[in-house]
Formats: C-alpha cells, structure tokens, sequence
C-alpha cells in the first residue's frame, strides 16, 4: 500500500513514537488522524505535521471508552470519508513491581489500555474496512517476558494473539484486510523513562537504563520508517504475523513461498 491519499489514524499520537508515526504518515501522504487523551500534546503533533505540509486532524480520545472511540471514527470518516490504516499505538506501562506489591488497579488498567483499546479501535474500524474490501490494521506489540511489568507483558502477549486471531477471522470470512503486528525495540520515551528513572524501574528493569547508557535505543524513526515498508510489502501471505523495527522487508518477501 502506498499512502498518499490514504486515511490512517494513529492512537497515543501525542507524543514518542505515536507522534513518529504520524509524522511519517503525513510525510508519505497520508491524511492522518491524531489520537490521545492529551488534546495538548496531539494538537501538537497536528501543528508538526501542518508545518511540513502534511494533513491532520486531531480528536482526543480515550481507548478505553467505547463511544469515544467510535465517536473518533466517525469524525474521521466524515473529515476524510474513508480510513485505510488503523495504528493501534496507544499503550500503557505504570505497574512496576512484583505481583505481591503493585497496585492491583494500575495493573488492570495497563491491561486495560493494551488489550480493550486495541480491541475496541479494531472494532470500531472493521466494519468500513470490510465493507469497502481494504484496509490494513497494525498492533503495536512489545517485550512479553519482564519480570517486575507483569501488567504490560501479559497485555502485550495478549495483543500479540488477538493480532493473530483477527488476521484469520478476517480469512474465515474470505475479507481481505490485513492485521499485522510490530515491534519498535527499545526506544527512550516518556514511558522507558519512568524505568529509568523510578525506584522500581531501577531494581525491576535494569535493562532499561543499561540500554539507554550503552546507546542501544532505538530513535522512534525507526519504527515508523519500517511500518511504511510493512505497508509497502502488505500481503495476504503476511497476513497475522508480527516485525520489528530492524525487518528486512525485501528479505521477508524473497522468502515466501512461490505462488
């Protein structure tokens, strides 16, 4: 898929790797509308976007809810008629510490935030995609193995199977749109650096810190520049599987089967 002219809505497009995202976006043409609770930080990304010339739109909108969600839909069809792309990117990642001792309550709501916001967009979307026979859906996925952020990684190897699953529903029904997932690797944001930072991210996640002091990050770029390849390489033979920022998409397609 190449963007121009295309609709794509990005979630927790405020500011990290959402505002990458977005920004890459509008710069490969795309409409793009910005999505978060902030309706600071995603007019921002709007002014970034406009100031290069690019198209935005930005509606705040919670994930969790489902009529603000599907309010945010239905503002970006009637702006831009159509939504081609859904980047489920908002996430969550606050309950640092072993299950003994975290708060049960901001454990559920990473879980929360992770599982029903991508649930619920997804929902919102797959009617107008189905009906018009093309779309693609991207899960934004991540570490599933972190002792300390048990709350995120069991979210993450939720979304991780719910990607999965939607791809072969959207097959059992004979749909072409396509779900993928992504994974950006370790990039410094707002949420990296609470781990950092915090009493807890320090004895949980070292990892974190060791990562950002051995240059090992990754600039959120990176993850936007491999969606657009992914959308570029998009194929019903691809369909349900998950990349990473570092995916060498010309490698990926030189390995599928012949047809």
């Amino acid at each position: 898929m190449e963007l121009q002219g295309k609709t794509v809505i990005v979630t927790g497009a405020g500011r990290g790797i959402g505002r990458a995202l977005a920004q890459e976006f509008a710069r490969q043409g795309a409409q793009v509308v910005c999505s978060a609770r902030s309706v600071k930080e995603i007019a921002e990304t709007v002014r970034q976007i406009q100031t290069e010339g690019g198209t935005g739109l930005a509606i705040a909108c919670d994930v969790t809810q489902q009529d603000q969600v599907e309010s945010m839909v239905l503002r970006a069809l009637e702006r831009f008629g159509t939504i081609d792309v859904l980047f489920n990117n908002a996430g969550s990642f606050t309950a640092l510490g072993g299950v003994w001792e975290v708060d049960p309550e901001q454990w559920w709501q990473d879980v929360t935030v992770n599982v029903r916001g991508v649930m619920l967009c997804s929902r919102a979307v797959l009617p107008h995609m189905m009906s018009r026979g093309q779309g693609v859906i991207i899960n934004m996925n991540g570490g599933n193995q972190i002792p300390g952020g048990t709350g995120y990684s069991c979210s993450k190897v939720a979304v991780a199977r719910l990607t999965e699953l939607m791809a072969r529903e959207q097959e059992r029904v004979g749909s072409p749109v396509l779900v993928f997932g992504m994974r950006p690797g370790f990039v410094r944001t707002e949420m990296t650096e609470m781990q950092i930072q915090s009493p807890a991210g320090q004895k949980w996640l070292p990892s974190s810190k060791e990562a950002v002091e051995a240059g090992r990050d990754r600039p959120p770029e990176d993850c936007a520049r491999a969606t657009i390849e992914l959308l570029r390489a998009a194929c019903p033979a691809l369909n349900g599987r998950h990349f990473g920022a570092g995916t060498d998409f010309a490698k990926v397609l030189a390995e599928l089967p012949a047809q």
